[in-house]
């Protein structure tokens, strides 16, 4: 049997990428840094790859990309807020990444811009993440009206935070007008992603026990809408029933201030039954909050509470990184474990000791 030689036709008509001279220009245009102008320019165009740089510079913890994130923020800001902007929640397994393709989809086949924002969780050993969503998501990443950004969520509780706020605002003035942010699911991240968007949807399964007894009281008080996914096949009864019990349910809790009645509702993500119909749903959200004036209302409180959760997280970052703090910290907590001081007054010898520092 012959061997083939290294110099065949087949290996002289190996791609050009293999060229070293090629290569080298290549691994130089991605290690190119663009300018904030350059950056901005292509947001506003819509250029997916300036849009994806810029949101990784949001998400660096590198000091050196602070002010140039909040360049790009501010220029972006006057071009943001024309969007819809939907919270997707539920407990893992309950279908979110399979719900978010059919409903991403569907809006996409009416000429909609959807920016999807994922939280994959991060180890709290190694802070390393999947990132999987975009292999759960196979037919919404090759849409070309969708934008799937997952992030991991670090050290951030249920990892919604500035960073995805802000990441709404880059999204919004490149010209997508849905914005879907789907939650970690594990019980605390609701609340940072309620205070980020206009309509907070709860997904639900049966089959998980008692359909009131797993769902926590708060979340359900923040929901517009309580979606039983998976309505298919041998389900279609036990979802018909839970829509009941939770339609009851959602009638017990206080009146909302935009004067939305939540609505239990059923679907299938597998074959698309009623997501037209949740579609409609939020549509009319819209319009009945836009018409009463709680839809600007509540945005302007959500800029609000972000200023003072940034304030807050600024505070407790500056706290922290002190070098005076860092020096006696490690002491102080020997001391308390020790039973040598109490927490509040260890606490409070620290805050005496940073203050005097900034006088």
């Amino acid at each position: 049997m012959k061997k083939d030689k290294p110099n065949s036709a087949e290996n002289q008509d190996s791609p050009e990428i293999f060229n070293k001279t090629v290569l080298k220009k290549i691994l130089q245009a991605r290690m190119a840094q663009p300018s904030t102008e350059e950056l901005i320019s292509g947001i506003l165009a819509g250029k997916i790859n300036a849009l994806s740089r810029a949101i990784t510079l949001i998400e660096s913890s590198n000091p050196n990309h602070f002010s140039k994130a909040n360049e790009i923020i501010n220029a972006c800001l006057p071009h943001a807020n024309q969007s819809i902007r939907i919270g997707i929640t539920g407990v893992p397994g309950v279908g979110k990444s399979t719900f978010i393709e059919a409903f991403g989809k569907h809006l996409s086949n009416q000429g909609k811009k959807i920016a999807v924002l994922t939280i994959d969780p991060s180890s709290s050993n190694s802070h390393g993440s999947i990132l999987g969503d975009k292999t759960r998501m196979e037919e919404l990443v090759k849409d070309p009206n969708v934008y799937v950004r997952p992030s991991a969520s670090g050290e951030t509780l249920g990892g919604v935070a500035r960073k995805t706020r802000e990441t709404i605002i880059l999204c919004e003035a490149a010209g997508f007008d849905t914005i879907i942010i789907e939650t970690v699911g594990v019980g605390q991240s609701e609340t940072a992603v309620h205070s980020m968007v206009d309509f907070f949807l709860l997904l639900q399964i049966t089959g998980a026990g008692d359909e009131l007894q797993g769902i926590k009281r708060g979340i359900m008080e923040m929901a517009d809408a309580i979606v039983i996914n998976k309505s298919d096949g041998d389900n279609i009864q036990k979802t018909a029933l839970a829509k009941t019990e939770l339609g009851r349910a959602l009638h017990l809790f206080p009146s909302k201030k935009s004067g939305w009645t939540p609505i239990a509702t059923t679907c299938s993500a597998k074959t698309n039954e009623g997501i037209t119909a949740i579609e409609q749903m939020i549509s009319k959200y819209i319009e009945q909050t836009k018409n009463n004036g709680s839809f600007d209302s509540k945005r302007a409180e959500q800029n609000e509470f972000w200023l003072l959760e940034t304030i807050n997280n600024q505070l407790k970052q500056d706290f922290f990184n002190h070098p005076a703090i860092q020096n006696e910290l490690e002491q102080t907590k020997k001391a308390v474990q020790n039973n040598e001081f109490s927490p509040f007054a260890a606490a409070q010898l620290l805050l005496e000791t940073y203050f005097k520092s900034k006088t």
